[in-house]
């Protein structure tokens, strides 16, 4: 777009990783940290990095742990979401950030949540999309406790992809990177909508109106270097991060929450979760929640889906927190 705010990219050291860095916007104003899913990269912020950075606010998104140009450290053990945790706090101390907006979507959205639990005085206001706050998921808590892993095997059958992601080497036979490409085209063509999620199109398959090639070549040259097993490694410690965080068991988050999600979007279409969203118990986890925005026709990717939308919905809350010109 011709006058949008330059991206501008560093590589920014930052417990004990390497982190690279996309930002916009001038380095005085307000910060919005963007956090990004699975299989993305600080490029599915890209919209509304140029729409944030043209209305007053610094826009950082890092590529997480083990994706794009950031460090991706072997070990499975290596990717929980203490870790990453860690990493983005380390990286806000390193860029002199002591508060910032946060926007997560899908595992951005899981680390934005445990995030504002761990350290909510870091976090000014927060917009997570796709995935919601889910505490039986998230966090071993009460007796009848079921670990994570049970929880989808059970639900959904050893098939779903987060049950097929445990086993170490069975997912990479077909996320694997000479098959980066296809796999990216695959999922975000399905968009993980409730009718199409595991049932990926075909190569063929004509690119909706919201992704171009030269996005597509974006993310597949990236996974093409660096595999996916390290973004797989992230569904390898849920059960890890369910144990880890029984200390927070009956914590609520305690920041200024707006949550978006596409009513197609499998998310959206998990067992009860409408009920909770909709009905109250969604409030009483995040008391500080503003509403619950469902875009119709929006599947998962709903930032690059609904780019304007998305972005304009953020820009809205976030203004209510931050000092106007007179």
């Amino acid at each position: 777009m011709e006058g949008a705010p330059a991206i501008r990219h560093r590589t920014v050291e930052a417990n004990g990783i390497s982190m690279h860095v996309a930002e916009a916007g001038g380095e005085d104003a307000p910060a919005v940290l963007f956090l990004h899913g699975f299989p993305e990269l600080w490029y599915s912020w890209r919209h509304q990095m140029e729409h944030l950075a043209a209305r007053g606010f610094r826009c950082v998104a890092p590529d997480l742990r083990g994706y794009g140009g950031t460090t991706a450290p072997p070990d499975i053990e290596s990717y929980t979401a203490f870790h990453i945790v860690g990493d983005v706090l380390s990286l806000l101390d390193a860029l002199g950030l002591t508060k910032v907006f946060v926007v997560g979507h899908d595992w951005g959205a899981l680390i934005a949540w445990y995030l504002c639990l761990f350290r909510p005085e870091r976090v000014t206001a927060l917009v997570n999309t796709s995935v919601a706050f889910m505490r039986a998921v998230m966090i071993r808590a009460g007796a009848g406790a079921v670990k994570t892993t049970d929880y989808f095997n059970q639900a959904y059958g050893p098939t779903y992809y987060i049950c097929r992601f445990q086993k170490p080497g069975v997912a990479e036979e077909e996320f694997c990177p000479a098959n980066a490409r296809y796999m990216m085209r695959q999922i975000l063509c399905n968009r993980f909508t409730v009718g199409a999620a595991g049932k990926p199109g075909s190569e063929e398959s004509p690119l909706p109106a919201w992704l171009t090639e030269a996005d597509l070549d974006y993310f597949a040259a990236a996974f093409e270097k660096t595999g996916f097993t390290c973004a797989i490694n992230y569904y390898r410690n849920m059960d890890r991060n369910w144990e880890l965080a029984a200390p927070w068991a009956d914590a609520k988050v305690q920041v200024p929450t707006k949550f978006i999600v596409g009513d197609g979007d499998l998310t959206y279409h998990y067992a009860g979760i409408q009920d909770y969203l909709h009905k109250g118990g969604f409030k009483a986890d995040v008391p500080l929640l503003e509403d619950v925005v469902v875009i119709p026709g929006a599947g998962h990717f709903i930032q690059q889906e609904k780019a304007e939308e998305v972005s304009d919905i953020i820009y809205n809350f976030l203004a209510k927190f931050t000092p106007q010109p007179n």
